[in-house]
């Protein structure tokens, strides 16, 4: 008998999907370029002359990244990390293109790709150090007291465009701790509904076809509508105070199943809107804004609403094309951060608009897949969670900018400008990346017993 007369198993393993990725990556980078000479055609009629130094920069973060992953997450989702890079660096061409506008002050695409790569280092250092999501389990409740402090921190800084959602740092400038906050408790909820999803799921009587929770379960659902409120009188934040109670709602549902958690939260949510869009003064005005956006502003001009809507409305089916459009006339910085969606309506059209919706839409839903092919509950309601969060953010920002809803003043994830925002998506994205490799990775073969291995070489002779 030699060892060539064994027989071993050997199993195959799932394609890993990378090439497919570097693929898409290509189009990623080249479509921004070619955004980036059409829109220098179009202002200055000559090809801008930083447009090779873009390329190669948005092509080297791009390569470093997905080199990256191909080594120390093969066999995560090849779709995240070529949308994202797509966005961000259609947000960087946009707020060039804004930046050509004198009126609208200082130029940020320069600082904007500072912090993009930031982002890119972020997003790298998560998938380098984070070896397994579950560790975070171990920070549940670490991850709440930190989330709430930096939910409190721009409380003690001064209100910026009425609001005080910001916090400034020597030597850095402005940052927005809701940004990261809203990672950080998405964390701390995914961690406290896997231990308490079973007694959140009891109910104690059904009425008119709902599951009514037990009075005593409430309460976690209530504390986090107090908080939510709290955000909203002392920081009129509206946008983070709807990101975070119904990020609370969503995990919730999910969690537990019970379709009566969502009628409380809708339920709450409208009490508490109501109550307070009455009552201060900043939250009031955006809703009056939202209700009679025609009507003029206090200094005798249209209000950005109004602007917005014209801008949407002149853009038509595909456009007035890159660099062509008006969006100088929103005034101040909000064409580069709240309204940078009517740019891409006014300049790309309904079309245009659509695509970029649709490409947030296939990142939600890899991350919803992500969330479906997780082996633990704790990466299902983590991976729930962030793809939520980001669903909820692009929602209230898309949502108050095409006057469905008040605007909130969040930022379009990538493409705004906003340091915050591009790190902290950046690294929402390398998490949900480890959650997918984790579950797309194939189980290791075992090793066969020494028992089968004695049957097995029986067998041979």
């Amino acid at each position: 008998m030699s060892a060539s007369n064994t027989t071993t198993i050997t199993s195959i393993g799932a394609p890993n999907r990378r090439n497919t990725e570097l693929a898409l990556l290509v189009f990623a980078v080249a479509i921004p370029v070619f955004a980036y000479a059409n829109v220098g055609l179009a202002k200055h009629g000559s090809v801008p002359a930083g447009l090779l130094g873009y390329g190669l920069g948005l092509g080297l973060l791009a390569g470093i990244a997905h080199l990256l992953v191909r080594k120390f997450a093969p066999y995560s989702d090849p779709l995240m990390l070529p949308i994202a890079t797509l966005l961000n660096g259609l947000g960087l061409v946009l707020i060039w293109r804004l930046d050509q506008e004198p009126v609208l002050g200082a130029a940020m695409a320069p600082k904007q790709l500072m912090w993009s790569t930031l982002g890119v280092a972020l997003f790298v250092c998560v998938l380098v150090f984070l070896k397994d999501h579950r560790i975070l389990q171990r920070y549940t409740y670490i991850s709440m007291f930190v989330a709430l402090v930096l939910l409190v921190l721009p409380v003690f800084f001064p209100a910026v465009y009425g609001a005080r959602i910001w916090i400034t740092l020597p030597g850095i400038g402005s940052l927005q701790p809701a940004e990261f906050a809203k990672i950080i408790i998405t964390v701390f909820f995914a961690g406290y509904l896997m231990v308490k999803r079973d007694a959140l799921a009891l109910a104690s009587r059904r009425f008119m076809g709902l599951y009514l929770p037990r009075g005593r379960d409430l309460g976690p659902i209530l504390v986090i509508w107090a908080m939510s409120m709290l955000v909203l009188v002392f920081e009129t934040d509206l946008g983070t105070s709807l990101l975070f109670f119904g990020l609370f709602v969503i995990m919730l549902y999910v969690a537990t199943e019970r379709t009566s958690w969502i009628v409380f939260g809708l339920l709450l949510s409208a009490v508490g809107a109501g109550v307070v869009g009455s009552a201060e003064p900043h939250v009031k005005v955006r809703v009056h804004d939202w209700l009679h956006p025609l009507q003029l502003a206090s200094n005798g001009g249209v209000t950005e609403t109004a602007q917005s809507m014209y801008a949407f409305g002149s853009g038509g089916l595909f456009g007035s094309g890159l660099g062509q459009g008006y969006s100088r006339l929103i005034g101040g910085i909000a064409p580069k951060s709240d309204y940078i969606l009517a740019t891409v309506g006014e300049e790309m059209g309904l079309a245009g608009l659509m695509a970029v919706l649709l490409l947030y839409a296939l990142l939600i839903e890899r991350g919803m897949r992500t969330a479906l092919a997780a082996r633990d509950p704790f990466g299902k309601l983590l991976a729930v969670g962030l793809s939520g969060a980001f669903a909820l953010q692009v929602f209230v920002v898309a949502g108050g900018v095409t006057g469905l809803i008040p605007l909130t003043g969040m930022t379009m994830p990538f493409l705004a400008q906003g340091g915050s925002s591009v790190i902290a998506n950046w690294a929402l994205v390398a998490i949900l990346l480890r959650i997918s490799d984790t579950a797309r990775r194939p189980a290791p073969s075992p090793a066969p017993s020494p028992d089968a291995e004695a049957t097995q070489v029986v067998r041979s002779q």
